[in-house]
């Protein structure tokens, strides 16, 4: 059974998203802050987090951020009244995954949850478990991602994303196609993948302005290159 971390300061709302995740099948477990939902995050295991934004004791964007700090990959589902365009794409581009405003559909909000989790249990096909291209190597057993031999910590988005692109080599991709294999039926702006890439490119390439493997292939989408001959070049 799936394990969902309630993250909220609201008794009413609280009791809400524990309906919502019972009657879709999984265990939901309360932290009323977000210090509360770090120790808890410490010490337990979870699919899947759902975080207020606004929070007397320590805002879940501080929490998100701590949360990614530790490596952890945990799928984070904000909850906020924050409606801006910018509060989104802020919470998408530290470590979320989805951003969900109040109020809310609780049938939607059970999809998304179980959408999320399904996805972010990447599938491993029968074959090779170890994706590999230039310099960069793929453990889907451990879901861990290394350049050069150093492990770059990824959010769990940034780890699928990843893996795509990695099956993927030198294929272009709109950014349509990236949305829909990537988040699917999760209802995201398009704009996310947007943040994801330039995410990416910060943790990836030495020049985030001039990337060599993460690429934009003008009037097209984007590619995934190993960048084999020019690594080569440059050891």
């Amino acid at each position: 059974m799936s394990t969902v971390l309630i993250v909220d300061d609201d008794p009413s709302v609280q009791k809400v998203l524990e309906k919502v995740i019972l009657a879709n099948g999984m265990e939901p477990v309360v932290a009323s802050g977000g210090k509360e939902a770090i120790n808890l995050l410490t010490g337990g295991s979870f699919d899947l987090m759902i975080l207020d934004v606004m929070m007397k004791d320590m805002d879940g964007f501080e929490v998100a951020q701590a949360v990614r700090g530790s490596g952890s990959t945990i799928p984070i589902m904000f909850l906020s009244g924050k409606t801006e365009e910018f509060d989104t794409l802020y919470g998408l581009s530290i470590g979320g995954d989805d951003y969900v405003t109040k109020p809310f559909n609780p049938v939607v909000l059970g999809a998304k949850v179980k959408a999320m989790i399904r996805r972010n249990r990447l599938e491993r096909p029968g074959g090779q478990k170890v994706l590999s291209a230039g310099p960069f190597r793929y453990n889907q057993d451990t879901m861990k991602f290394y350049k050069d031999g150093t492990e770059i910590p990824l959010s769990s988005k940034e780890n699928i994303l990843m893996k795509f692109f990695l099956q993927n080599i030198d294929r272009v991709f709109s950014k349509e196609q990236i949305y829909r294999q990537v988040w699917g039926d999760a209802l995201i702006d398009e704009n996310a993948v947007m943040v994801y890439i330039s995410h990416l490119r910060n943790k990836l390439e030495e020049n985030a302005k001039r990337p060599r493997y993460l690429k934009t292939v003008w009037g097209l989408g984007y590619k995934f290159t190993a960048g084999q001959e020019r690594h080569r070049e440059n050891k």
